[in-house]
C-alpha cells in the first residue's frame, strides 16, 4: 500500500493510481514489491527539523528515506521537501513535476538498495532514476 500525505504543505496533482502502479513497477524492475509504503510532503523548515532530530544532520535536503524493507518487500517512510524539489528544479532547468517524479523515485530506489553517497553510486543512482522516469512515460 502507498499513502501520500503532506504536511504544511499541498500534496502534489498527479495521478495516484498511475504514481502507484509505476512505483510498483520500479519496484519489480529490482527485484521488490511494496508492502507499505508512506510519502510525507512537506517544507523545508519540516524536512530540517527532522534532519535534525533523526539523523543527526544540520543541512536543507530534498529527501529522508527511513528504510523498513525486510527482504524483498519494500515497507518505508519517504520525507520529501517541495520547496527544496522546486529550487533544485530551477537550478537544473527542468520541469519541477519532472524533478519532483525523480526524488518520489529516488526513495523507492534507495528502499531497493541502491546507494548515492559512495565513490562511483551517484552514477548508478543516476542511471536508475532515469530508468524509472522512462518507465513512468510507459504506465498509464
Amino acid at each position: 500500500m502507498i499513502n501520500f500525505e503532506a504536511e504544511g504543505v499541498a500534496l502534489p496533482v498527479w495521478d495516484n493510481v498511475r504514481m502507484c502502479r509505476w512505483l510498483e513497477a520500479v519496484a519489480l524492475s529490482h527485484g521488490y514489491k511494496i508492502g507499505s509504503l508512506n510519502y510525507l510532503f512537506c517544507d523545508d523548515e519540516y524536512i530540517l527539523d527532522a534532519n535534525r532530530k533523526y539523523i543527526n544532520h544540520d543541512y536543507y535536503t530534498d529527501i529522508i528515506t527511513f528504510d523498513y524493507t525486510c527482504h524483498n518487500r519494500i515497507n518505508g517512510d519517504i520525507l520529501i521537501s517541495l520547496d527544496t524539489v522546486k529550487s533544485n528544479a530551477a537550478d537544473l532547468g527542468v520541469e519541477y513535476s519532472e524533478e519532483l517524479r525523480r526524488v518520489v523515485a529516488h526513495g523507492v530506489l534507495h528502499l531497493c538498495g541502491i546507494d548515492d553517497k559512495g565513490p562511483g553510486e551517484r552514477e548508478i543512482m543516476e542511471a536508475a532514476e532515469n530508468e524509472a522516469l522512462r518507465l513512468y512515460a510507459e504506465t498509464h
